[in-house]
């Protein structure tokens, strides 16, 4: 079926004109003892939305978002809706049921469409991208994760990507007293190696291991040279205590108030951006940072609130 002729249609009840697209149906259908099993297979080719209409009857929902989300890098949608049920029922429809199918897609597209991408890649979940708690860093999984997460934008290049950074404000702050302690003592050992070594030092600190027996004495260092009230010998001199008192007073000077947290959920949602883009592949000018509430729950209440989440629109 040529679909353009049913752009009067599309732009009364869609809001948007047809440009292009053929429609091919395939159809089994059987009834036994009236009762129907059926199969409604749908191929939507190259179809493409024309410009906007103004109409009081179109629908809310973003069609187009959709339709962007259900190509394929080829331009094609495949869907296949099932069908069951009673004849003799009068409250079965055929019509509504494929029509609920479809709504829920179009549904599925404005409140989570990485859900619904994750649904039709097989399962895994898309939706968000979880951090160690204080840190981002992406972890290899959610490095995995992303790899496909490109694979999917650049298979749909009518998408583009919003990123929103999220804290847990319970288990965040620990975890970020104790990265930024991690990262201070790994940064000394990489100043110490620049100084011995070079050019021949590693790139960056983040590359750096401080091995167990390297431990006390960067903490010691670090602990020295952090401005804080210390415990003091009879001399005046800092005290030297055990590392875990070290870590214990650190840690306790280290602040990790709102503005610490912004900037935490910034990084986090960076990190996501940057990866997209120079290990994805994905042009960045089709991921945005965007903004949003940086403690807001997840929408399972189970998952991490240490994450990242996305929207998607349409470019």
């Amino acid at each position: 079926i040529q679909l353009s002729p049913l752009s009067p249609y599309s732009g009364t009840y869609v809001g948007y004109l047809i440009e292009k697209g053929k429609l091919n149906i395939g159809l089994e259908y059987l009834v036994e003892n009236g009762r129907l099993t059926a199969s409604n297979k749908l191929f939507l080719d190259q179809f493409t939305f024309g410009e906007a209409v103004e109409s009081d009857r179109s629908t809310s929902l973003p069609v187009r978002l959709a339709v962007a989300l259900l190509k394929d890098r080829n331009g094609e949608i495949h869907l296949d809706i099932p069908v069951s049920g009673d004849l003799d029922d009068p409250q079965f429809s055929i019509l509504g049921i494929i029509w609920q199918v479809i709504r829920n897609l179009l549904v599925k597209a404005a409140t989570s469409p990485l859900a619904l991408i994750s649904a039709m890649a097989g399962g895994e979940d898309f939706s968000t991208i979880v951090f160690p708690y204080g840190s981002a860093r992406l972890a290899p999984p959610e490095q995995a994760k992303l790899e496909k997460i490109a694979g999917v934008l650049r298979d749909r290049p009518e998408l583009k990507l919003e990123v929103k950074g999220y804290v847990d404000p319970e288990r965040d702050p620990e975890g970020y007293r104790r990265e930024l302690l991690q990262s201070r003592i790994r940064r000394a050992k990489y100043l110490d190696l620049v100084k011995r070594q070079g050019e021949a030092a590693p790139a960056d600190a983040g590359t750096v291991t401080v091995t167990a027996a390297e431990y006390p004495e960067y903490l010691w260092r670090i602990y020295k040279e952090t401005d804080f009230p210390k415990p003091r010998t009879v001399v005046g001199l800092v005290k030297h205590l055990p590392d875990a008192e070290l870590e214990k007073l650190l840690l306790a000077n280290t602040r990790a108030g709102a503005e610490e947290l912004a900037e935490l959920a910034r990084a986090r949602a960076e990190a996501v951006a940057t990866a997209l883009v120079e290990t994805g592949g994905i042009p960045r000018e089709r991921v945005f940072l965007a903004t949003a509430e940086i403690t807001a729950l997840p929408a399972d209440r189970d998952a991490s609130r240490s994450r990242v989440e996305f929207g998607m629109a349409v470019r």
